[in-house]
């Protein structure tokens, strides 16, 4: 049990890139987009047994064939100068109770990651996930990038569409990355090597929805695009996000004037004023109605779908 390596490939001063299911999932679609446009080639994987309960059983033709467990893999692809790793996992250790990782599990998982990466030489670790902010829906989401030295953030700020969190003007600069996104960059520097995590923009109001925010996700693709020097193809993100974009604005057109005209000032305030914890209570009790609302029509949609004709 443990790590297993398909293959030992000589790689050229690789950087990894790293992700995990959050908020949004906005890390995770921006890596695996990336990875898949790459056509990376799988390395390897690090078993589950020690990590995660079975989710479910796999059967075919009506036989029991084995137990599906959340995978974490490992991926490479070759370039002329620098190669890449990468490695996502399905899901973050700890526990199903909980999205994020935590305890005993979860840092051993850390390490392991970290173990695979120096063993290729890698000297820089990125991961990538989401950063609640005062933010507007209809604005381009910014990267948020957070790194283990001062010399690597004034690297990261040549590169279009990525702040710091200094610069969102919120909290003072400070914040907490939760999960594996956030352990995996203490145990790189702990183990010697450069960390940073690139971060999509998600309106707060929106941080708990049960649906994808790829209009994030492309400006994390965007920013990877640029720091290493790779074309990628956003299109399939457009695609997925048009969707998700008709149901944010067809809650958007609910809100109450008073409301939507203090939240409209996060267009072009560059420190908008928080919405009141009245108007956020409103926007809790009624986005919750409203995404049931559309549950019950997509459910309705289905057992219509399956009536006989």
């Amino acid at each position: 049990m443990g790590i297993v390596m398909y293959g030992e490939p000589q790689l050229k001063n690789p950087d990894m890139i790293c992700s995990w299911p959050g908020i949004g999932n906005i890390g995770l679609i921006a890596v695996e987009t990336l990875r898949g446009q790459l056509k990376a080639k799988e390395l390897g994987q690090i078993e589950p047994w020690e990590y995660f309960d079975p989710h479910k059983v796999h059967i075919q033709n009506g036989v029991l064939q084995d137990l599906w467990f959340p995978r974490s893999r490992f991926f490479y692809h070759e370039r002329e100068e620098k190669d890449l790793l990468f490695f996502t996992g399905e899901e973050q250790p700890g526990g199903r109770e909980k999205m994020y990782a935590y305890g005993e599990k979860a840092y051993q998982m850390a390490e392991s990651v970290v173990e695979v990466a120096k063993k290729h030489g890698c000297r820089r670790i990125y991961t990538s996930g989401a950063c609640v902010s005062m933010t507007h829906h209809q604005v381009k989401p910014r990267v948020v990038a957070v790194a283990s030295s001062v010399q690597l953030v004034k690297e990261l700020k040549r590169y279009p569409n990525l702040v710091t969190m200094s610069e969102l003007g919120e909290a003072g600069g400070e914040g907490v990355i939760t999960g594996m996104n956030g352990l995996m960059l203490a145990v790189a520097k702990k183990k010697g090597l450069e960390a940073v995590c690139l971060m999509g923009e998600i309106p707060d109001w929106l941080a708990r929805v049960p649906f994808p925010y790829t209009k994030a996700s492309k400006s994390i693709l965007e920013a990877y695009g640029s720091i290493f020097g790779v074309e990628t193809r956003p299109g399939i993100l457009d695609r997925q996000s048009k969707e998700v974009d008709r149901i944010i604005e067809s809650f958007y057109e609910k809100f109450p004037e008073e409301v939507k005209e203090i939240y409209d000032q996060r267009k072009t305030e560059a420190k908008p004023v928080p919405i009141s914890e009245m108007e956020a209570e409103w926007m809790k009790e009624n986005l919750d109605e409203f995404l049931k609302s559309i549950t019950d029509e997509q459910e309705k949609g289905d057992e219509d779908d399956d009536r006989p004709v």
